[in-house]
C-alpha cells in the first residue's frame, strides 16, 4: 500500500466516524509567537484545550505537517544516524472535543489498525498510565479495563507506565491528563515485551491515544476539566514503514523517491553507498526545508530563520561527504513536490520559489563553508602542535560570530578529526555578547528605576488615552532631571510611546511657570517616558499639567502607519503569501518596511503593489479598530508578528477585506485620509530580506510634484512634450557615445600619427633607445594601441608612456622583441606605478598600471629611468 493511500485511508476512517477533516495548520505559526515551528498536531487547537475558542465541529481529523529541532523536542542530532527520528514529519490524528472520550478513542484505533491495516494483533501492545503519588492520581484502571472490554488485544499485552511515558502535559501548567500509547512489535520471535518504552527500533510507538481530563494550576495543583478532550497522535513515517513491511522509515515511498534522486545525481545508488547517513540527512533535511518555506519562512540569522539556515547547513555539510562541491540540494524540491504536491499542494504553487531560495542560500553557504575549514584546518594544526584536542570555546565562537559558521557544523567536523569543542567556553563567550548588546541599548533600566525621580503624585500611571485624543489635562507622576534631558511620566498620555516600529510622539507639557519640549516618548516596561529637552531649574510645583502631541506629526505618522498595512497585503498579492513583516520604521516623513522575499522585485510589479495600495486609499474603506483575545482574533485570520509578544486581549485592525492584523499603533478613520501613496526606494538589507521605502500625504503630494515639475523642465530644455521625454533623452544620449567614440578614434590617431615625434625624443643607453612620453586625458586602450605601435617600429626599445586624467595617473611600459631578455614590462610598471602610490602588472612585451596621486607624476618618470 502506497503511503498517500495511507493517509486518505486514516483520514477517510475518521470521516465515516462523523470527524470533519481539518486541513493541516501551517508549519511556520505567524499567527503563534509562542511557537518557531508546529510540532504537534494540537498545536491548532490549543485554544480549545485552554478553554479560549471553539470551533462549529466537535470531532476533526487531519494530518499536520510538523517540525521538531529545538527545544523540548529536539531530535536532531539523532536525524540520519538512525532509522526514525526525523526533523519534518507528518502526524496522523483524530480529536473530540468535549464529546466522545475513551471508549471511542480506543475502540475506534483498534478498529483501524487491525481490521482496516489488518496489523496482527500479537504485535500490538497498549500502554496504560500507572498512577503517580506525588499528584495524588490513581492509575488510569478506565482505559486499561475498556482496552480489555472493547478490543479482543492479548489482556497481557496492556502494560502500566508511569508519568514520565504516561502522561501527556501542555506545559508547565494547563491542561493535560493520562495517554494511552500503542506499540508494535517488530522482533522475529516477538520477545518484545521487555521492550516496550526501552527507546530501541525493534518495538516503537506507533499512535498515542491522549485523554484531556485535568488542569493543572501555576501551583502545581490539579483539577478536573469541565470538558474533557480526547488529542491522538500517529506518526505518519512509523505508520507506513509497518504497513509497507519495512525496518525502517527511509525504505519506504515516502522517502524513496529522494533517496533514489540523490543516488542519480551521485552515480551511487543508496542501497549500495558506504555513506547512508548522508543519504538519510539530505532527503529528511530537504522535506523540512521545503516545507517551511512554502508555509512563509525563510533562512535568516534569527528564531526560526537561524534554524531554517542551520537544517540546511548541516544538509550542505553532508553533501560534502557525497562529493557534491555546488548547489545541489535545490534539485530535490521538484522530486518532493511531485511525491507530496496532491496532499500538499503548496509544494507544487510555491515550488519555483523555494528552488531560488534553496540554492541561493546554499551558494551563499558554499563561500561561508569553505572558508570556515580553512580556518578550521589551522586551528587543528595548532592544536596537533600543541598535544591539545579541545577546541578552546573562543575560537569556536569566532567561527560563529565572524564568519557565521553553525556550532553544530564545528562539532561534527571536530567529531571527524578525533577532537572536542569547549562549549562552556563558547556560551560564556556567547554570554558575553548578548551582555554586550545590552549596554548598548537604547535605554538602561536603572535610569528610570533610579532614587532620583521626584514623585510629585502617587498611584498608577501611564495610561495611554492617544487613542482617541492628542491633548488632555494630566498630572505629572514623577520626573528624573539628567543633565541632557528631563525625564517624565504621566498619570494619563495622548502621547504614544515607540513600538510595532512606529516612533514615539513629540509635543509639549505645559505646566504652572514652566513648558517642557517633548523629544521622544519611549517605553520601560509599564511606564511611558516622556523625554524632554533641558529646562535650567525645573522643579515644578504642583503636579498639574497639559500635554499635547504635535498635530501635524502624528497625522503624517499615522497615514504612514496604515499604510504599511496596506502595503503589506498588496504585497502578499503580488509576490505571494510567503511575504512577512520583518521589520518597520513609521514615522512622520516616510515609511519603511522589511519584509521576506528572495530577489529584487521587477519595475512592474513594484507599480502594480502601488497600484493596489492607491486603489485601496481611493475606497476611503473605514478601519474597523477593536480589541478582541489574542486566540479569538487569530482564529479569525489576524497576522501576528513573530517575536512580538501579546498578552490575553490584543488590538486588532481590520481594513475591509484587505488587511487584518494585530496592531498597537496609531492609524488613520478611513483609507482615504492617507491621501496618496508613492514608494521611493527598494532594495535588499539581508539574505531573503528586501525593503521598501515610501511617502504618503503631504511628503507624496510634494515627490509628485517635483518630479512633476522636473519632467516640465525637461522637456522645455529638449524641446520636446513631457511625454516623449525619455525617447529624446535616449536619442542625445546615443548622439553623445557616437561623439564619444568619434573623439576617441581621433585622438588615437592624432597619436599614432606622432609616432615619429617620440621615438625623436628616445635617449640612448646601455645601448638601445630608452622613451619616456607624457601626455594628458587619454585612455589606457589608446596607450596600449599606442606601445604595439611603438614596439614595431622600435624593436631595440623600452619605453614608459605617462598620463595624466584628471586626479589620476595612467602608465604604459613596452618592451621590443629585441630586449625581452633583459627586461619584462610588468615588472618595470610595477615599480612606476608604487613610486606614485598605485599599482599594475602585465605581460612582458606590454604591461599598464594606475595611480591616484597625480603629484608623483615625476617620481615615477625618474623611477622608470633608475629601472633601466
Amino acid at each position: 500500500m502506497q503511503s498517500n493511500e495511507i493517509r486518505r485511508q486514516f483520514i477517510d476512517f475518521f470521516r465515516e466516524k462523523e470527524h470533519t477533516f481539518v486541513k493541516s495548520a501551517s508549519v511556520v505559526p505567524l499567527d503563534d509567537p509562542t511557537l518557531l515551528f508546529t510540532n504537534a498536531g494540537m498545536n491548532q487547537f490549543k485554544d480549545i484545550f485552554l478553554g479560549k475558542g471553539e470551533r462549529s465541529y466537535k470531532r476533526a481529523v487531519n494530518s499536520q505537517k510538523c517540525i521538531r529541532v529545538s527545544g523540548k523536542h529536539n531530535d536532531l542530532e539523532e536525524v540520519g544516524h538512525d532509522t526514525y527520528h526525523h526533523t519534518f514529519f507528518e502526524m496522523l490524528g483524530n480529536w473530540s472535543f468535549g464529546d466522545y472520550y475513551k471508549r471511542e478513542a480506543i475502540a475506534w484505533a483498534w478498529e483501524l489498525l487491525t481490521e482496516v491495516w489488518k496489523l496482527p494483533k500479537e504485535r500490538l501492545y497498549a500502554t496504560v498510565f500507572g498512577g503517580h503519588d506525588a499528584d495524588g492520581l490513581e492509575a488510569d484502571t478506565e482505559a486499561e479495563k475498556l482496552w480489555k472490554e472493547v478490543t479482543d488485544i492479548d489482556p497481557g499485552h496492556v502494560l502500566r507506565f508511569g508519568k514520565e511515558d504516561n502522561f501527556w502535559e501542555m506545559g508547565a501548567s494547563g491542561p493535560c491528563g493520562p495517554c494511552s500509547e500503542i506499540h508494535i512489535d517488530l522482533t522475529p520471535d516477538l520477545s518484545g515485551r521487555e521492550l516496550v518504552n526501552a527507546g530501541v527500533p525493534q518495538v516503537i510507538e506507533i499512535w498515542n491515544l491522549v485523554f484531556i481530563q485535568y488542569n493543572r494550576d501555576t501551583q502545581g495543583r490539579l483539577s478536573p476539566l469541565p470538558a474533557r478532550h480526547v488529542d491522538t497522535g500517529a506518526g505518519f513515517e512509523r505508520i507506513v514503514a509497518v504497513l509497507q513491511n519495512k525496518s525502517s522509515n527511509y525504505d519506504t515511498d515516502v522517502f524513496s523517491p529522494l533517496l533514489t534522486a540523490i543516488g542519480d545525481m551521485t552515480g551511487v545508488s543508496y542501497e549500495k553507498s558506504p555513506e547512508q547517513i548522508a543519504y538519510r540527512v539530505i532527503a529528511d533535511h530537504v522535506r523540512m526545508l521545503s516545507f517551511s518555506i512554502a508555509d512563509g519562512g525563510m533562512p535568516s540569522n534569527e528564531g526560526r530563520g537561524y534554524v531554517m539556515r542551520r537544517i540546511l547547513r548541516r544538509a550542505a555539510r553532508y553533501g560534502r561527504k557525497l562529493n557534491f562541491s555546488q548547489p545541489f540540494l535545490y534539485k530535490l524540491v521538484p522530486v518532493l513536490a511531485a511525491q507530496m504536491g496532491e496532499a500538499y499542494p503548496e509544494l507544487r504553487e510555491r515550488q519555483d520559489h523555494i528552488v531560488k531560495i534553496i540554492k541561493s542560500e546554499e551558494e551563499q553557504f558554499n563561500r561561508t563553508l569553505d572558508r570556515g575549514l580553512d580556518i578550521f584546518a589551522k586551528i587543528e594544526a595548532g592544536l596537533r602542535q600543541r598535544g591539545e584536542k579541545t577546541v578552546p570555546g573562543e575560537e569556536v565562537f569566532k567561527l560563529y560570530d565572524t564568519y557565521g559558521f553553525p556550532v553544530d557544523l564545528t562539532r561534527v567536523i571536530a567529531g571527524e578529526k578525533g577532537l572536542e569543542i569547549d562549549m562552556p567556553g563558547f556560551e560564556k563567550a556567547m554570554a558575553a555578547q548578548r551582555e554586550r548588546a545590552r549596554a548598548s541599548a537604547k535605554f538602561n533600566a536603572e535610569e528610570v528605576q533610579s532614587d532620583a525621580w521626584v514623585v510629585l503624585s502617587t498611584g498608577e500611571d501611564s495610561r495611554f488615552i492617544g487613542y482617541d485624543t492628542t491633548a488632555a489635562e494630566t498630572e505629572i507622576s514623577r520626573y528624573l532631571v539628567k543633565e541632557d534631558a528631563i525625564l517624565v511620566r504621566l498619570k494619563e498620555t495622548p502621547f504614544y510611546a515607540e513600538a510595532g516600529g512606529q516612533v514615539g510622539d513629540t509635543g509639549l507639557i505645559r505646566g504652572k511657570d514652566f513648558e517642557l519640549r517633548v523629544t521622544d516618548t519611549q517605553k520601560q516596561g509599564e511606564a511611558i517616558i516622556h523625554h524632554c529637552a533641558p529646562l535650567a531649574g525645573f522643579k515644578p510645583a504642583e503636579a498639574a499639567v497639559s500635554a499635547r502631541v504635535t498635530d501635524d506629526a502624528r497625522r503624517r505618522t499615522i497615514k504612514n502607519h496604515t499604510a504599511t498595512h496596506l502595503l503589506q497585503a498588496a504585497l502578499q498579492q503580488v509576490l505571494g503569501d510567503h511575504v512577512h513583516q520583518a521589520g518597520s520604521l513609521v514615522d512622520p516623513e516616510r515609511l519603511r518596511f522589511d519584509f521576506t522575499h528572495f530577489e529584487k522585485i521587477e519595475e512592474r510589479q513594484l507599480r502594480e503593489v502601488e497600484r493596489i495600495v492607491n486603489g485601496e486609499i481611493q475606497k476611503n474603506t473605514p478601519l474597523d479598530i477593536r480589541r478582541k483575545k489574542f486566540d479569538e482574533a487569530k482564529n479569525e485570520g489576524a497576522m501576528a508578528l513573530f517575536g512580538e509578544k501579546y498578552g490575553d486581549v490584543v488590538r486588532t485592525v481590520r481594513i475591509g477585506d484587505f488587511s487584518y492584523e494585530l496592531c498597537g499603533g496609531t492609524h488613520v478613520r478611513a483609507t482615504g485620509e492617507i491621501g496618496l501613496f508613492l514608494i521611493t526606494q527598494e532594495s535588499s538589507i539581508a539574505s531573503g530580506v528586501r525593503r521598501i521605502e515610501a511617502v504618503t500625504g503631504p511628503a507624496a503630494v510634494e515627490l509628485a510634484q517635483q518630479a512633476r515639475a522636473a519632467l516640465q523642465k525637461s522637456g522645455q530644455l529638449l524641446n520636446t512634450a513631457p511625454e516623449e521625454v525619455a525617447a529624446k533623452i535616449e536619442t542625445v544620449l546615443e548622439e553623445k557615445r557616437r561623439l564619444e567614440k568619434e573623439l576617441k578614434e581621433s585622438r588615437s590617431q592624432q597619436l599614432l600619427a606622432n609616432l615619429d615625434g617620440i621615438l625623436k625624443e628616445a635617449e640612448q643607453k646601455n645601448g638601445h633607445a630608452v622613451i619616456t612620453h607624457t601626455l594628458k586625458d587619454v585612455e589606457m586602450n589608446a596607450l596600449k594601441d599606442l606601445g604595439d605601435r611603438l614596439r614595431q617600429k622600435a624593436p631595440d626599445s623600452v619605453g614608459l608612456i605617462a598620463a595624466t586624467n584628471g586626479d589620476k595617473l595612467a602608465f604604459m611600459v613596452f618592451v621590443g622583441d629585441q630586449l625581452l631578455d633583459k627586461y619584462k614590462a610588468g615588472d618595470l610598471v610595477r615599480e612606476v606605478a608604487r613610486a606614485a602610490g598605485g599599482g599594475g602588472g602585465g605581460r612582458p612585451h606590454l604591461a599598464t598600471a594606475g595611480a591616484r596621486d597625480v603629484a608623483k607624476m615625476d617620481e615615477a618618470l625618474k623611477r622608470f629611468r633608475e629601472l633601466i
